[in-house]
């Protein structure tokens, strides 16, 4: 089995957020650890990542939300590390009105193929997130990308509790990453 890095988005993930839930059900999984959650540094934070990737035994999967999709465009331009692949769930559009100032150091998003299988996972009223912007990033970073329904920024606000469906198509995804 792969190991799982979970990369929460501005202001962590709270008790009640999927990616917690999924933390505290499953041994597997493992959150990355920048310096602030509240004030991003793009630069600590792709250290903190590529220290966690550096502590797994082998490719790990990342399992990102919001902000923290950016992160792994920003981090997979920088750094060679081997991943398995990446779970990239609502991702933000860095030039849309409800883009917070606090983390405008992670844009411009680079516009280049992910190096590693990814698949996005939209919802059709995600306030941070267009579906048009959505599908662009989608084609330019070579990702799979599935549209769930309104679900908004797929967050602990959108009350998903552990959020099933969600889980099912992580494992899914990592059941069709190479061994």
């Amino acid at each position: 089995m792969h190991d799982i890095i979970t990369l929460p988005g501005l202001g962590g993930s709270g008790d009640t957020h999927w990616q917690t839930l999924w933390e505290r059900a499953d041994a597997r999984f493992t959150r990355f650890q920048p310096a602030s959650w509240d004030q991003p540094d793009l630069g600590d934070w792709e250290q903190s990542l590529e220290r966690a990737v550096s502590h797994c035994a082998r490719p790990p999967v990342l399992v990102a939300h919001s902000l923290a999709c950016l992160l792994v465009a920003h981090w997979a331009a920088r750094f060679p590390s081997a991943i398995a692949g990446a779970f990239l769930v609502a991702v933000p559009d860095p030039g849309g009105a409800n883009f917070p100032n606090e983390a405008a150091a992670f844009k411009p998003v680079p516009d280049r193929p992910l190096r590693f299988p990814s698949l996005i996972i939209a919802s059709t009223d995600d306030p941070y997130g267009g579906l048009e912007m959505t599908q662009r990033r989608a084609r330019v970073w070579e990702s799979g990308s599935i549209v769930l329904g309104a679900l908004g920024h797929i967050n602990a606000s959108s009350r998903l509790g552990d959020w099933p469906q969600g889980r099912a198509l992580l494992d899914a995804f990592r059941a069709g990453l190479s061994r």
